[in-house]
């Protein structure tokens, strides 16, 4: 079975107990705020991948009630549950490889967490796809778990019902590409990620703007 297959399926079963667990996480707030704070004073439009729950898109609505965001995700149980948190926002069943047939140009573009679900090539392949639907001097934002990418691995859930296969990426090789499709790197931050009874993760996020 594609391991991409696996991830969405996990995804789809588990969209209540993420929605939970995340929906009112403030640990990403001074990212999120630091992005809005590079877009268009007014209507700004915005594009996400990978909403999830609609946790990121309520979020931002609330600090700029003006944005036009269009957010989409490839599970349909999590657009279901982000259309009920925010009904006044555009959502679309999307996979996020499908990016390039996205026709119009925003603002911004908001990917949280898409990353660790993207095999390398899809991961250049979204950041080329960002850049063409950016509109000059576009916001970018990008995270990710910081690690070796060799370490990428299934990850099975604790009572072995669910898998997904989690990819790491390093700060130099995102930088990198990110140079290579035209973006100035703005600001990285870093933020400590704790498990319970599992070691912490660096989470890197990486905010950008298109040339």
């Amino acid at each position: 079975m594609d391991h991409y297959l696996d991830t969405i399926l996990t995804w789809d079963k588990l969209a209540k107990a993420y929605q939970e667990k995340f929906m009112n996480m403030e640990l990403y707030n001074e990212s999120y705020n630091l992005f809005l704070s590079h877009l268009p004073k007014e209507n700004a439009e915005i594009f996400e991948i990978a909403c999830g729950p609609g946790n990121i898109t309520k979020y931002l609505k609330s600090k700029q009630p003006d944005l036009k965001i269009t957010s989409s995700d490839v599970s349909p149980s999590m657009v279901q549950l982000a259309k009920q948190n925010n009904p006044e926002v555009e959502f679309i069943t999307m996979d996020c490889r499908d990016l390039n047939k996205q026709t119009n140009t925003y603002d911004g573009l908001m990917c949280g967490f898409v990353l660790p679900y993207l095999a390398k090539e899809d991961a250049k392949l979204l950041i080329q796809n960002a850049n063409r639907i950016l509109k000059e001097k576009g916001i970018l934002y990008l995270s990710a778990i910081e690690g070796n990418y060799e370490n990428s691995k299934f990850e099975t859930s604790s009572d072995g019902h669910y898998k997904m296969h989690m990819h790491y990426y390093s700060e130099e090789f995102l930088t990198q590409l990110l140079k290579e499709n035209n973006f100035e790197l703005i600001k990285t931050l870093y933020v400590n990620y704790e498990v319970p009874g599992k070691e912490n993760s660096t989470h890197l996020i990486l905010l950008s703007r298109k040339k």
